[in-house]
């Protein structure tokens, strides 16, 4: 095989337990592995298939996906690639499930139709299907029979050709080398053309209808695999699917925290010298990337969000401004003028589609992207738990050098406060003993926030951790992380639960062993 690979063993952390003491979650990285060159995508979604003690790579870099033994999960190896570039301009995504590994790559025009791959665990092709424009995301249902895909359907550049967002579900036949067309369905957004929505539901691209406007972006399923929640990330909501019916039940809007109010803050200037992290005039969207479902204790299921935050910003259309540029309403802001400096409020990036209330060319209202957290909501959109403003407290206490610091070196100090702060992107939920944890991948700052969500309700911070070098410049240590995998000790091959990142920036996998050790803290 022609590519190099380059691997890093790393030494185990952590402390013996204290006898006496509670159980608490500790964990260890035991393993990075450099998939590719830095800053070229070389390992963005990862995913693991027990039966053949492999994971599978989605390396951006070369349009492939990476085999990799993990018999050892100290020591992953690379077995072989598969080659996407035949089928599409580019994979996004992968998941394996039943001897079948299912590759999601968008057209070669990211508008047209894009393309379901299925190989052998071993890269074989078995068959191909058509589905929705850039196809973002892919899973197969609990029970293994369907396979669905959100298509996010983006514009053109120039905004002349806008395809409409959809969801395609896939049912696969008892031999998948028969898969074929008929096999697709799709669910689709068209009926809500005339039922319309929310109003708090952004639709907002030119001319665009909402079966248009709408743009999937991640599917969680339900346990009985009968119904899928799929984020809709520029729009702010959140679709319910029902999978049997192909059907789209309900797309339901996700509201806005306010950052006026206490446990709310944050910091929104890349020129303030210090940083700042407190309340401000400024609504934030919730817009989240990936989600999961935490099927909890006390029987309900509920959806974990990473709320990281999206523009629309193209040649042809671009939605945001920054507040400085707007024509603010002096009844709502009598304080406008201090506000709009650069060091206050005025750099922060906020929708110029939203706020002007009355149609009068100032705004009463700012809209900022994201929410700078995650949160916890049930299987009807209301809001369980909000970090609030955590990851910003904790990464200014901890690694005060990379707060709110972009993920490539030199970016400049907090140059990301003005916009989406540490956006987190990455979410994986799962049980340890009697507990549920969540692990939320910051995309910019870097790192991992690790939160007890057993009583969602009272979901509580656990630890932070990352291996970024607290010198800004420097290239080493995850950068990135895109996708967070959990692995429960029952699919694990050393017997212990795993966590596995992968980090587009940096190109590295990382692989963290689960532990619950006594706490020493009396």
């Amino acid at each position: 095989m022609p590519t190099t690979f380059a691997f890093l063993a790393i030494s185990l952390l952590g402390a013996p337990p204290a006898a006496g003491s509670e159980p608490a979650l500790r964990h260890e990285p035991i393993a990075t592995l450099q998939l590719g060159p830095f800053l070229s995508g070389a390992a963005e979604i990862v995913t693991h298939d027990p039966a053949s003690g492999r994971l599978f790579v989605v390396n951006g870099h070369a349009n492939a996906i990476d085999i990799l033994s993990f018999d050892n999960p100290a020591l992953p190896t690379p077995l072989a690639r598969i080659d996407l570039s035949p089928y599409g301009g580019g994979v996004n995504s992968v998941d394996v499930q039943n001897g079948l590994v299912a590759a999601a790559v968008a057209g070669f025009v990211k508008t047209d139709p894009g393309k379901v791959v299925l190989f052998t665990t071993d890269g074989a092709f078995l068959a191909l299907v058509e589905v929705g424009a850039l196809p973002d995301m892919l899973c197969f249902t609990p029970d293994g029979r369907s396979i669905l895909t959100a298509n996010e359907g983006e514009p053109s550049d120039d905004y002349s050709i806008d395809p409409e967002g959809s969801i395609s579900i896939i049912e696969l036949p008892d031999d998948p080398r028969r898969l074929g067309q008929r096999h697709v369905r799709t669910a689709d957004f068209r009926r809500f053309n005339e039922q319309g929505l929310h109003p708090n539901v952004r639709i907002y691209g030119p001319n665009a209808t909402p079966a248009q406007d709408l743009e999937p972006e991640y599917i969680a399923v339900a346990a009985d695999s009968s119904t899928a929640y799929v984020t809709l990330q520029e729009n702010n909501a959140l679709a319910i699917v029902d999978i049997a019916r192909a059907s789209v039940t309900a797309v339901l809007p996700l509201g806005f925290k306010d950052h006026n109010q206490p446990g709310n803050a944050l910091d929104a200037s890349d020129r303030s010298p210090v940083i700042n992290i407190r309340n401000w005039p400024v609504f934030g969207m919730y817009q989240p990337d990936t989600l999961a479902l935490l099927h909890a204790q006390d029987g309900h299921t509920y959806i974990v969000t990473a709320d990281e935050g999206d523009t629309r910003g193209y040649p042809g259309f671009n939605e945001t401004a920054r507040v400085k540029d707007l024509n603010l309403d002096p009844a709502s802001f009598p304080d406008a003028q201090t506000l709009q400096r650069d060091d206050q409020l005025g750099r922060l990036e906020v929708a110029r589609t939203m706020g002007d209330d009355d149609d009068d060319g100032r705004h009463e209202r700012l809209f900022a992207y994201g929410a700078r957290g995650f949160s916890i909501r049930d299987t009807f959109g209301n809001l369980v738990f909000d970090s609030g403003d955590a990851f910003e407290r904790i990464t200014a206490e901890q690694v005060p050098t990379l707060f709110n610091t972009d993920n490539v070196p030199d970016a400049g100090f907090k140059n990301r406060s003005d916009n989406r702060g540490p956006e987190p992107e990455a979410i994986a939920v799962g049980r340890i003993g009697e507990r549920d944890y969540a692990f939320i991948g910051l995309e910019r700052t870097g790192g991992i926030m690790i939160y007890d969500i057993t009583v969602p309700a009272e979901s509580s911070f656990v630890h932070f951790w990352t291996n970024r070098d607290p010198d800004p410049h420097a290239r080493t240590g995850d950068l990135g992380p895109e996708c967070l995998l959990f692995i429960p000790a029952a699919s694990s091959p050393s017997g212990e639960p795993l966590l596995v990142s992968a980090n587009e920036i940096s190109g590295t996998l990382t692989v963290h062993r689960l532990l619950l050790h006594l706490d020493p803290t009396p």
